[in-house]
């Protein structure tokens, strides 16, 4: 298994499993679309997107992570925006090997840590995320504007 920074020779392969990932929540398919937002966000390193390969050398996942600050502690955050493994790759380690190489991230660029946000439909990651350290914070409300 291999977990490293995405890079633009990746954005084929990654960009159908971000199309991959839109799609499980409940997007429309758009895989131009996909590329090119993601072709933007490592050009204008607007975020940090790891990517996990099996023996064979076949992208089995990402995640993508955007920069936050906490006012209360002062110190760079990072939102796990995006996990990801393709169907045919769970259960196999991707997934936690992805969030210890964010969990790298973290501490390389003295954060006070990262957040995520999952649906609650999404079993499998509401399974995982607390099997690697994360807690669900039961105390606040999310609450979303949109235009």
């Amino acid at each position: 298994m291999i977990i490293r920074k995405a890079e633009l020779s990746d954005l084929r392969s990654l960009a159908e499993l971000f199309n991959q990932y839109r799609v499980f929540y409940k997007k429309e398919s758009d895989l131009a679309g996909a590329q090119s937002f993601l072709k933007e966000r490592i050009e204008r390193n607007e975020s940090e997107i790891f990517v996990s390969f099996n023996e064979e050398g076949v992208m089995t996942g990402f995640t993508q992570l955007y920069p936050l600050f906490s006012s209360t502690r002062m110190q760079r955050f990072w939102l796990l925006n995006d996990l990801y493994v393709n169907a045919s790759y769970r259960r196999q380690g991707f997934s936690v090997a992805l969030i210890e190489r964010a969990k790298k991230l973290c501490f390389d660029s003295g954060s006070c840590g990262m957040m995520l946000e999952t649906a609650k439909s999404n079993i499998e990651g509401n399974r995982l995320y607390p099997k690697v350290g994360f807690e669900l914070d039961e105390d606040h409300n999310y609450y979303e504007w949109s235009t």
